[in-house]
């Protein structure tokens, strides 16, 4: 079992900034990816960016060069730093972790975020 803590979000202007971090704790080795998801009301959950446990980073085509994701492997955690923020990343965030386990997969999710972004 993984566990998936999140903290940061909040409410901010448009342009603004948030960083939002997702604490992995339990049976953490086998983590293969680290991703952000976001759900808008009305909306189904959409990928919003990925890294691998080699490093990799992939994201999503609108918040590419605006969003960062990044992980901390001595503190177990991943990070999403959000910047030029716009009304439509209003959304609740979600941290996933992808575990290989053998050759089966099993994903974890963080408790979700809420990011307001209006002025």
């Amino acid at each position: 079992q993984v566990q998936l803590v999140q903290s940061g979000g909040g409410l901010v202007q448009p342009g603004g900034s948030l960083r939002l971090s997702c604490a992995a704790s339990g049976s953490i080795f086998g983590i293969a990816t680290m991703n952000w998801y976001r759900q808008a009301p009305g909306k189904q959950r959409e990928w919003v960016a990925s890294v691998t446990s080699g490093g990799s980073l992939a994201y999503l085509d609108s918040v590419k060069g605006r969003f960062t994701i990044s992980r901390d492997n001595a503190k177990n955690t991943v990070y999403l730093q959000m910047n030029t923020l716009k009304p439509e990343d209003t959304a609740v965030y979600y941290c996933k972790a992808v575990v290989k386990r053998g050759v089966e997969l099993d994903a974890y999710w963080g408790q979700g975020t809420q990011v307001t972004v209006s002025s």
